[in-house]
């Protein structure tokens, strides 16, 4: 209803009250004038009378038109700056962001200058609340670390660059999930995921009728929106305290596999770079057709060419889900898991949690043995290109591209 049928649907209303109560004076005027009066009363009488009652009537009826017509205006104009105040206020929220525009890292300082102390870093993408701004700096906070950032580094109330930064997920809240070629449950499985994994959401305007269409190994597919939690994901820059923990944590591993004594070092941090996951135990290899007998050389050297190396002689093996074993069947997890054990390396058997373990590169700078990360699934770098991962029931344990989906993380260990 516009505005004009608004204030005609008030004063038609009103007017209806008005004209009702018009009548009633005229009815009751007659016993209070007496049958005398009312017999008596010519023709010019009645005829002023009627014109007065007209005249009033109408007097009313221009009232009721603008009272109608001001309460209209008033709830259009509470409407209009009600919109307004949204409007301002999603526009503020935005200007308040700040995206790190950078291919590796800047440090937080903790003046305004380019000498002053680095109290943290700001990573590629990471997201930052804006403070306040002293020249060509911004104060910012980005998880646990305040400090400022020349403005050369940061991408400030950037739309596009809000949305590419964020992940919108599906996170896995069943103790496994299907996943689905088409949005019905007789549709085909094309993957399985495990409790506390999260998908990259596609598309969730069919979420209404019980569809989550997300991106997994094999394509992309759909999960029933009863067993997964739409959530938007960011990462954000760590404090110099932070980064040092996360450091000492990967030199205890390096010392581990060389066999040290690391009761010296710092205890891993449960932090990281990139947002944390629940890691799930190892769940124990699932019953599989052992896989024709080969020989498989034990892990030599050190470091991330040697994990690749080692990781390569498994291919044409079988993909099971929930497995961990090189052999009989491994899902992708838990090939990656079972890979790095022998070097030393406990990993969780997740591949979302796989994406806060050793520390982040950039995907212009993987090396061989580099954790290679998707939406609900992970592989380790090979080289030119390629990674080798437990890919699926169809095709086993095989090279892939490394990009032949978006790459969410690269995780170095070494």
């Amino acid at each position: 209803m516009n505005r004009n049928q608004k204030a005609a649907a008030v004063t038609y209303g009103l007017a209806a009250g008005a004209m009702a109560l018009a009548s009633g004076m005229t009815v009751n005027a007659a016993p209070v004038a007496g049958a005398t009066a009312m017999a008596s009363t010519d023709a010019d009488t009645v005829e002023e009378y009627s014109y007065s009652t007209v005249a009033g009537a109408n007097q009313i009826m221009a009232q009721l038109v603008a009272t109608a017509d001001k309460k209209v205006e008033e709830e259009e104009a509470a409407k209009e700056a009600a919109m307004v105040a949204r409007l301002a206020a999603e526009l503020k929220k935005i200007e308040d962001v700040a995206i790190a525009n950078v291919n590796d890292y800047v440090n937080v300082r903790a003046k305004a200058d380019q000498n002053s102390e680095a109290v943290g870093k700001l990573y590629a993408d990471n997201f930052a609340k804006v403070e306040k701004v002293k020249g060509d700096w911004y104060k910012i906070t980005s998880g646990n670390v305040t400090g400022y950032v020349n403005g050369d580094y940061l991408k400030v109330g950037d739309k596009k660059a809000i949305k590419s930064a964020s992940r919108t997920v599906a996170k896995v809240n069943a103790d496994s999930l299907y996943v689905r070629n088409e949005m019905s449950k007789d549709s085909d499985v094309i993957a399985m995921v495990p409790n506390g994994d999260d998908l990259t959401v596609i598309d969730d305007s069919n979420k209404k009728d019980g569809w989550i269409k997300v991106s997994v190994d094999g394509g992309e597919g759909y999960v029933a929106a009863d067993y997964v939690k739409i959530e938007d994901q960011f990462s954000y820059g760590e404090t110099v305290e932070e980064e040092r923990i996360r450091e000492e944590a990967q030199l205890r591993e390096l010392i581990r596999q060389y066999g040290g004594d690391t009761t010296d070092t710092v205890a891993p941090a449960t932090r990281s770079n990139s947002n944390s996951a629940t890691t799930r135990s190892a769940s124990a290899s699932a019953p599989s057709q052992a896989a024709p007998e080969r020989t498989y050389a034990a892990p030599s050297g050190s470091g991330g060419a040697a994990v690749a190396s080692y990781a390569s002689q498994f291919i044409g093996n079988p993909y099971v889900y929930g497995g961990t074993s090189l052999t009989n069947g491994a899902d992708c997890s838990g090939f990656v898991m079972s890979v790095y054990s022998h070097f030393g390396v406990s990993l969780p058997h997740s591949s979302s949690a796989d994406r806060g373990v050793g520390y982040a590169v950039s995907a212009s700078d993987m090396k061989p043995g580099d954790i290679v990360c998707y939406s609900g699934h992970v592989g380790i770098y090979a080289g030119g290109g390629m990674i080798v991962n437990a890919s699926n029931a169809r095709d086993g344990i095989k090279y892939t591209n490394a990009n032949y989906r978006q790459i969410l993380a690269v995780r170095r260990i070494f």
